[in-house]
């Protein structure tokens, strides 16, 4: 009698969740229920100015300033400059905002390629690449650009993929920022993020990872001459929550180019209300491995929804889009796709 009660408990729990759940998105669902967020508990406030006047004149002496374990909230105003600078926040210090001047006047940048050799003689490889890498969780930066300045390399070039930023925190939140680079430009590498009113330029693949992020009225800029791709998303199963959602986005720049290359197995990636120029290559999409791609032709996921622009028919008639109803949409559309009502401010999004 016990078994059937405890069966029967967890079925209706199953079927009042949201139909477009699948049973591992369900799971995981019933489980952050019971879990309780402690948020920071001060806060700390640091300027940053090359000129000498702030309390620091690099960005990574500031973050090295932040104590391990970090509990305070830390602001860090970098006032308008270029910091040409390798940046790094550790896991061990999350609850820090990066506040710039503006896109345009505050820029940290450096120049490593996946061919660079590190300290250690070995080659770098492409996620160790970023001018600026976040490991911690509750980053946010605002009004900020990171750009990485090697060279954009010819398609099918080795060793050139050269990263501005890599966000590998959970619950991270980007306004006003710009990211800017050819091969690899922002590595959205792991957790849930937010992108509102972002600038993101690049030529290859220049949105990569496994996160799970939305980007909502960014504009998609590529630079590529001969060949570009915009996101490439590596989801590797089923059961993982993991996708880019792409909102009310603009498409611009030089052609052809991919909206979306299957990565993972299971790649997801989603267009809604987004204005495609003149730029979408024939096919729109591409699964990645042409030797084995037609299972990923299967499992991989590459939605839109009421998209517009000249190069919207190319994307929505390819062969690997699902075109979407609102109700298959709806999950993609708002901030719970990265469970922003949990840790966005909702006049963040």
């Amino acid at each position: 009698m016990e078994f059937h009660l405890v069966t029967l408990l967890a079925l209706c729990i199953f079927v009042t969740l949201p139909p477009y759940l699948s049973a591992c998105e369900a799971n995981s669902t019933v489980a952050r229920r019971h879990r309780r967020w402690v948020g920071p508990t001060g806060w700390r406030e640091i300027t940053v100015d090359g000129g000498g006047s702030g309390d620091f004149q690099s960005v990574q002496d500031a973050i090295d300033s932040v104590p391990e374990n970090n509990r305070h909230r830390v602001l860090i105003n970098i006032r308008a400059g270029v910091y040409i600078e390798k940046v790094v926040i550790p896991a061990t210090k999350p609850y820090i905002t990066f506040q710039g001047a503006g896109r345009r006047t505050t820029v940290i940048e450096w120049h490593d390629r996946a061919s660079d050799r590190g300290p250690d003689g070995q080659q770098l490889r492409t996620y160790n690449t970023a001018s600026v890498t976040v490991l911690a969780s509750h980053f946010s930066a605002r009004n900020i650009s990171f750009k990485n300045t090697a060279p954009a390399p010819l398609p099918g070039m080795e060793g050139w993929q050269a990263a501005a930023f890599r966000i590998s925190g959970d619950k991270a939140y980007f306004l006003g920022c710009g990211f800017y680079g050819a091969q690899d430009t922002l590595c959205d590498d792991a957790g849930r993020h937010y992108f509102k009113d972002c600038y993101i330029e690049g030529s290859i693949d220049f949105i990569f990872g496994n996160g799970r992020s939305m980007y909502r009225s960014c504009q998609l800029h590529s630079i590529a001459t001969r060949f570009g791709s915009i996101a490439a998303q590596d989801r590797r199963g089923l059961c993982e929550q993991t996708g880019f959602a792409f909102v009310n986005c603009r498409v611009t720049g030089t052609g052809p180019l991919y909206v979306g290359r299957a990565m993972g197995q299971y790649s997801r990636i989603v267009y809604s209300y987004t204005y495609f120029d003149d730029v979408v290559a024939q096919g729109g999409w591409d699964d990645w491995d042409h030797t084995t791609g037609k299972n990923r032709r299967v499992t991989a996921f590459f939605g839109v929804y009421r998209c517009s622009g000249p190069g919207a028919a190319a994307v929505r008639g390819a062969s690997l889009t699902r075109e979407l109803d609102y109700q298959s949409a709806r999950p993609f559309l708002a901030k719970s796709f990265v469970n922003g009502r949990h840790w966005l401010d909702p006049s963040d999004a």
